[in-house]
C-alpha cells in the first residue's frame, strides 16, 4: 500500500508496452497488478488457481521478472537493459527496490555492474525504514543519514534543472557541473555511496506525492545516464492499524479490517521454538541466536527483550548470517540460525565452507520446512533436505509435534558433533493419534508390528499416516509406520525394520530427486531388499494454495496415501 502512488507515477510516465519495471521481492506489486489488467482478478491473490502473490512472468506480459527472494531486482533489471541494447529494442527498464533488500549484498552486486551502464537505467529505492522486521545495520543508518540531510540533492537537482533549459550551453555546463561539483559537496553534503558507484543520486523525494513524482520520473527518464531516485514511503499506507504496526502486517492471516485483529492466533512451531530458545539461553551462557531480518517471523521476539546481548539481526543477508554463526561458534559460542527454509538455499556455499568443513557446532533453526502454502512456488520449504543431504557431517531432525521439537534442539546443541539442523513446518502442529506417545528417538515405529505394509515418513506427514493406517485397518489391509525423527543420518535400525516387509511405502513433502526417501532405498537396497519400494514425494515447483490444498494435490494427505496403498495392493 506504500507504494500506489509510486505506482500510479511509473502508469503514467512509462509505457508498460515497452517499459520494463522489475520489483524486488514483490509484495509491492499488487498496484501493478491492478494496473495491468489483473483488476477484476485481484480478490483470487494467493489463493488455489488465482493470481499470484509476486510477480510472476507466467501470468502477464507486464510482469518483467518473477520475485520472491529479496535484493534481485537490479541485477534482473541490468539484465533486461543490456538484453534491449544488444536486441536494439526501445524502451526504459527500471528497478524498485526495498531499503531493507539493500541489507542483501546482491543489491550490491547489481548496483557495482549497473553503476558502470552507458544508457538510462533508473533504480527507485522505494524507503520505508522497514523490511519485515525494523531494518537494522549501517546501511539502515547510512539511509537515515541522507534521509535527514537532503539540502545538498535539492540544490544539486534545482540547478541542472534550469541548466538543463539553457539553449546550446545546457548539456555542456551540466557536464562541467557533474564532473566539478567536489566543492559544491564539501559546502553542501557528501558524495553518496550510489554516485560513488556511477549513479545520479536524486532525493529524498515524498513517495506520497504523485505531481512531484510524476516530474522526478519525467526527468530520470531522459537522464542518458544510470539514476537512483531515493523516495521516502510510509508502509501500509492508508491503513492506520498497518502504518502504526508495520511489522506485524507484514504477511497476516485472516483478520478483522475495522479493528485490524487478527482471527486467530495461538501456538504455532515458531512461538514454540521461540519459548525453547528461551528456556535453553536462560540456562546456558553460550546459546545466541541469529536471525536474517525475521525476529517476528522466527518466533525470536522474546529472546531479543530477555537476551539482547546475544540476539543478533543480520538484515536480509543470509549468508553472513551464516558464517558468522560460524565465527561465534569458532570462539566458542552456541549460535542457533533461525532461517526460512526457502531462504536458506541462498546460505549454500557458507553452511558448506564456512561450518561443516570447519566442524564447527552451528545449529539451523529451518522455519517453514515443506509446503507452506499461500507463497507459493518461491517460498516452498522443498528444498532444504535435498541439499543438506549432500553435505556430510550435518545432523538434521525433523520433528512433527511441538515436544518433539524441544528435545530435537536440546539433541542438536548438546549431542551432535559440527552442524546440525532441526527442521519444521509453518503454523501449528497437526492431530496427534490418540494414543500417541513421543519416543525421542531417531525413528519410532507404529501400528501393527506383523504387518507387511510399510509406511514410511517424516515430519508433518506422520499425522496424516496414521490416519491412513486406520483407514486402511477397516479395509482389511494392516499396516504399519516407521517414523523417522532424525532423516540425517538415517539410523541403520530404520532400515533393518522394514527388510522382511512386502511393500514398503515412502512420502515425502519435499524435493523427491535427492530426498530421504531416495536415500532410505538406497540403504535398502544395499541391506539386501528385493521386495516393492514405492516413492512419493514432490517432483516440481508447488504454486500457491492453502497448505491442506498443496498436500491434497500432492497426494500427500491420508487420502493420497491410501489411494497409492489400495491400487498397489491390488496388483
Amino acid at each position: 500500500m506504500g507504494v500506489v502512488e509510486l505506482t500510479v507515477a511509473l502508469d503514467r510516465v512509462f509505457n508498460s508496452d515497452k517499459d520494463k519495471i522489475v520489483w524486488d521481492v514483490g509484495h509491492q506489486s499488487y498496484t501493478h497488478k491492478i494496473l495491468t489488467g489483473r483488476r477484476d482478478a485481484i480478490s483470487t491473490i494467493r489463493t488455489q488457481g488465482g493470481l499470484s502473490g509476486y510477480p510472476n512472468r507466467s501470468e502477464s506480459q507486464y510482469d518483467a521478472f518473477n520475485a520472491g527472494h529479496s535484493s534481485t531486482s537490479i541485477s534482473a533489471a541490468l539484465g533486461i537493459a543490456n538484453a534491449k541494447v544488444l536486441t536494439n529494442e526501445p524502451g526504459h527498464v527500471l528497478a524498485v527496490i526495498g531499503d531493507g533488500a539493500l541489507t542483501g549484498g546482491l543489491a550490491y552486486e547489481g548496483l557495482n555492474n549497473a553503476g558502470r551502464f552507458k544508457k538510462n537505467f533508473i533504480v527507485i529505492l522505494n524507503d520505508n525504514n522497514m523490511s519485515i522486521s525494523r531494518n537494522v545495520g549501517s546501511i539502515a543508518r547510512y539511509l537515515a543519514h541522507i534521509r535527514t540531510k537532503p539540502g545538498y540533492f535539492r540544490v544539486k537537482g534545482n540547478v541542472e534543472t534550469v541548466l538543463d533549459h539553457v539553449p546550446l550551453v545546457g548539456e555542456p555546463i551540466h557536464r562541467m557541473l557533474s564532473k566539478s561539483k567536489t566543492a559544491l559537496k564539501q559546502v553542501l553534503y557528501n558524495s553518496t555511496l550510489f554516485e560513488d558507484m556511477g549513479f545520479y543520486y536524486y532525493g529524498p523525494f515524498d513517495g506520497h506525492n504523485l505531481e512531484q513524482l510524476i516530474d522526478v520520473l519525467e526527468n530520470a527518464k531522459n537522464i542518458n545516464h544510470p539514476v537512483l531516485l531515493h523516495v521516502l514511503t510510509c508502509k501500509g499506507k492508508g491503513y492506520p492499524f498497518a502504518e502504526q504496526n508495520p511489522g506485524a502486517f507484514h504477511g497476516v492471516s485472516s483478520f478483522d479490517i475495522k479493528t485490524g485483529k487478527a482471527s486467530s492466533s495461538g501456538e504455532s512451531f515458531s512461538s514454540v521454538f521461540g519459548s525453547n530458545i528461551c528456556t535453553l539461553a536462560a540456562r546456558d551462557s553460550r546459546i545466541c541466536a541469529i536471525t536474517a531480518a525475521m525476529q517476528t517471523g522466527t518466533g525470536l521476539t522474546n529472546f531479543a527483550k530477555q537476551f539482547s546481548d546475544r540476539f543478533f539481526d543480520t538484515g536480509i543477508a543470509e549468508e553472513h548470517a551464516i558464517t558468522f554463526a560460524g565465527g561465534l561458534a569458532a570462539g566458542g559460542m552456541l549460535p542457533v540460525c533461525a532461517i526460512y527454509s526457502t531462504f536458506l538455499q541462498r546460505g549454500y556455499d557458507q553452511i558448506i565452507h564456512d561450518a561443516a568443513i570447519q566442524r564447527v557446532k552451528v545449529t539451523f533453526a529451518i522455519d517453514r520446512a515443506g509446503v507452506v502454502g499461500e507463497d507459493g512456488e518461491t517460498h516452498q520449504g522443498i528444498f532444504d533436505v535435498p541439499f543438506l543431504n549432500t553435505i556430510p557431517n550435518i545432523t538434521v531432525y525433523s520433528p512433527t509435534y511441538y515436544d518433539e521439537l524441544y528435545s530435537d534442539f536440546n539433541e542438536a546443541i548438546y549431542h551432535c558433533d559440527g552442524v546440525s539442523a532441526v527442521r519444521y513446518p509453518r503454523g501449528k502442529q497437526l492431530f496427534k493419534p490418540f494414543d500417541f506417545e513421543s519416543k525421542c528417538k531417531s525413528y519410532d515405529t507404529y501400528g501393527e508390528i506383523s504387518a507387511e505394509i510399510v509406511i514410511v515418513t517424516y515430519g508433518r506427514l506422520f499425522s496424516f499416516a496414521c490416519k491412513a493406517i486406520s483407514i486402511l485397518k477397516e479395509k482389511g489391509i494392516p499396516a504399519r509406520i516407521v517414523k523417522l525423527n532424525r532423516i540425517k543420518p538415517i539410523d541403520s535400525g530404520a532400515v533393518d525394520d522394514v527388510l522382511k516387509a512386502k511393500k514398503v511405502f515412502f512420502f515425502e513433502e519435499g524435493i523427491q530427486q535427492g530426498g530421504v526417501g531416495e536415500h532410505f532405498d538406497y540403504l535398502l537396497t544395499q541391506s539386501g531388499f528385493s521386495n516393492r519400494f514405492y516413492l512419493r514425494g514432490i517432483t516440481d515447483f508447488v504454486p500457491h494454495a492453502t497448505m491442506m490444498q498443496s498436500l491434497e494435490a500432492l497426494e500427500l494427505d491420508d487420502k493420497g496415501m491410501v489411494n497409492m496403498i489400495m491400487t498397489e495392493c491390488k496388483k
